[in-house]
This record gives C-alpha cells, structure tokens and sequence, in this order.
C-alpha cells in the first residue's frame, strides 16, 4: 500500500480525534480542516438520511473553500428504538441516555459523503452497526458518567474507549461507531483512484 494518496489532498472535515486517528491508521494523509456547517439546519429525519444529510453539508461546506481537493465528511448517530441520541448536554441527560440504552440493542449509524468540487463527484452512504448493552446498575452509569467521557459522544458513549466495558456485543462495522466506517470508506477511495494501491510498496 502506498503511504497515503496519490498526489491528491485529501481534507477531513472534521476535528473528531476519532476520525482523524482512523483514517491515520489506515494510512492515509490528509488535512484537517473542520467545517463551521450548522447541523442544526438539516431538519431531524429517519437516521439514515439525517446522517448523510449531515455528512454532505459539512463536506460540501469544506469542499467549496477547496475545489481541487476530495473531502471526507461525516456523522455519527445512536438510534434507540424511534429515539435519535445526539451529544448528552447535561449530566441528567447523559444519565437518561444510559439508562435507556441499557440491557438493549441500540443503532449506530454513520453517514459520509466524500466529494470534490472541482469535477462534482460526490459519494454519500451510511452504515449501520448494532451495538448490545450489558444490563448497568445506577451506580455505573455514575462512576462512567463522573469520568467525563460521554459528553462529547453521541448516545453518550465511547466504545474505544471506558465504554468498552458498558458493550455486550456488537453486529456489524467497528470503525462505523468508532465514528467513521474505515472499509466503506476505503473502497471508494480506491476504486477512484483518491488512494493508490501499488504492489510491493507497504508501510
């Protein structure tokens, strides 16, 4: 694998440290370049058009300040039942969010949209993962709560990280509730020739 992108940029348009560690796992180089896109103006759908939605905004956001180069933008989303679960804004709500997702087999959807304004190509998908809670006594959710680490997670959760231990099992992409589905995401740079494969080259 060549180390990175055929003579192309390459922009995240995200500052998730999630991502960003991902993609830097998977080889790739490439900027960061947040997008300042309002999420609040895709009006809530079903969540897997609400995630692309928001995916392509920020994408198409970047891609506009950067014509030449191909963007990678992207969102993650817990589905419960009808319920979608964003960022918990209070200890309270980060509180509800466990306790719902308890003992039950929750969605994660992650919407990404990997677009170059220059010649209008625009690749949008989202994946899904189901990811089962063990059942948490109130006294977990606190101690994971007093942590900190659910306040910048969607659902309240991060599975890399202490949240490991609040996971059952899981059906479906790792990456994807990590925040971005890496093999998706791959396979488009590839067949587009964004990320070169050449033999006997590696890291």
């Amino acid at each position: 694998m060549t180390n990175g992108v055929t003579n192309v940029e390459l922009i995240l348009a995200s500052q998730s440290p999630r991502r960003k560690y991902l993609l830097e796992q998977a080889g790739l180089r490439f900027k960061v370049i947040p997008s300042p896109f309002d999420e609040a103006a895709v009006p809530l759908d079903a969540p897997d058009p609400y995630v692309r939605a928001l995916a392509e905004g920020k994408a198409h956001d970047v891609a506009r300040r950067y014509p030449e180069a191909w963007v990678i933008g992207a969102d993650t989303i817990v589905a419960s039942g009808s319920r979608l679960l964003g960022k918990p804004g209070s200890t309270e709500e980060a509180r509800r969010m466990l306790a719902r997702l308890s003992g039950k087999t929750h969605q994660v959807y992650t919407g990404f949209c990997i677009c170059r304004q220059a010649d209008n190509a625009a690749f949008t998908d989202a994946v899904r993962t189901d990811v089962t809670f063990k059942d948490l006594s109130e006294s977990e959710i606190a101690w994971y709560i007093q942590t900190g680490e659910p306040f910048d997670k969607a659902g309240a959760y991060a599975i890399q990280g202490m949240g490991t231990f609040l996971v059952r099992r899981i059906n479906g992409s790792y990456s994807n509730v990590v925040g971005l589905p890496v093999c998706e995401v791959i396979e488009i740079l590839i067949r587009e020739g964004i990320m070169g494969l050449e033999p006997g080259s590696h890291h």
